[in-house]
């Protein structure tokens, strides 16, 4: 605070919580300019349903913070938000006991927590593949099929593993759970610096040494088929991801019919009828692709699910690495690609 009059010195002014002002400031959460808040400037409003995490205010009116009746309102909000002060720090935050999930599944939170629940969850699950598919023929084209994205950055699905069912999990397997690692390490604000996100890297030397958290390994197998295990387990994640992509792209090109191109923008996967490498377009815009099947659909999703979060090595690898495996086994099943061969551990 300032004193009442003057002179003074730098060293005599106090701001209340300037370190945690200053690490906000400097982090994506604060970010006006990104792309996760400057969005939908051209359009002068954010809609609802995307501002309860684009925008404080539309975080306070979903949670009833604002004293308005929980849930996504119909109208729009005013652009300009990002996730302020009160997103995280409401006292109100402290009342809301659970958060549901895009499966339906209702995970018990605690005060802040409740924020990253929120908005870490993604937008989709493995059930809204099961309700968009139905009991449509496994290998048959349907041209109203739509990918169906789980959206960005779901590191608090991912954590959550087979328990909060947000990848697609084939029927007669099982998946692990909620990634229980070590004391302290327990909670997003264990990992990350709540206010500047980045990740507190001092945490994970002390019991992995000098390591990085991408070089940090937790198995002893190799995952991947390459029988490497001097790299981090993301190693073998990415890997697996690139081989479910091949996958996909085979499957897409021999049994949907229309071969498939993935392009880092919505909405993502591209048709490629020639397979040259470039999407297809009509009247100046790319071609989405139109021969989903039930079962391309449930890998990219998966596919997508995985590859969506930075930080699925140390959110929950063993999850990642049961939906890649699974996604490429029941591919292979109809291109005729040896599933075997590849050595693939799940």
């Amino acid at each position: 605070m300032l004193p009442d009059s003057g002179p003074f010195s730098p060293e005599t002014i106090e701001i209340k919580n300037a370190v945690a002002i200053g690490n906000w400031a400097r982090s994506g959460h604060s970010d006006r300019a990104s792309e996760s808040f400057s969005h939908w400037d051209e359009d002068g409003e954010v809609p609802a349903v995307c501002a309860t995490c684009h925008a404080g205010a539309g975080f306070r009116s979903f949670h009833g913070l604002d004293g308005s009746e929980p849930g996504v309102r119909e109208e729009p909000f005013p652009i300009g938000g990002v996730v302020d002060c009160e997103t995280c720090h409401h006292p109100g935050l402290s009342q809301v006991a659970e958060i549901t999930l895009p499966s339906g599944v209702e995970h018990p939170v605690q005060g802040g927590e409740a924020a990253c629940f929120t908005c870490h969850q993604g937008r989709a699950a493995g059930a809204t593949v099961s309700e968009a598919v139905g009991d449509m023929p496994e290998d048959e084209p349907n041209p109203e099929f739509r990918f169906v994205n789980p959206h960005y950055n779901q590191a608090a699905a991912t954590w959550l593993g087979g328990y909060g069912e947000s990848g697609y999990h084939y029927p007669g397997k099982s998946y692990s759970g909620r990634f229980l690692h070590a004391q302290p390490v327990a909670s997003c604000a264990s990992c990350h610096e709540p206010h500047s996100l980045e990740v507190a890297e001092e945490a994970c030397e002390v019991c992995h040494f000098d390591a990085a958290p991408k070089d940090i390994r937790i198995s002893r197998v190799s995952y991947d088929g390459s029988g490497d295990t001097t790299k981090g387990i993301r190693a073998d994640i990415d890997a697996n991801a690139a081989k479910l992509l091949d996958e996909i792209e085979t499957y897409a090109a021999e049994v949907a019919g229309t071969p498939i191109l993935y392009e880092a923008h919505y909405p993502y996967f591209f048709a490629d009828a020639n397979g040259d490498g470039v999407a297809d377009e009509a009247d100046g815009r790319s071609v989405s692709y139109n021969a989903w099947t039930p079962r391309l659909l449930k890998a990219a999703f998966n596919w997508k699910f995985v590859t969506a979060d930075p930080g699925v090595h140390a959110h929950n690898p063993h999850y990642a690495l049961e939906l890649l495996y699974d996604s490429i086994e029941d591919l292979a099943s109809t291109t005729g690609t040896d599933f075997e061969a590849m050595g693939l551990l799940r």
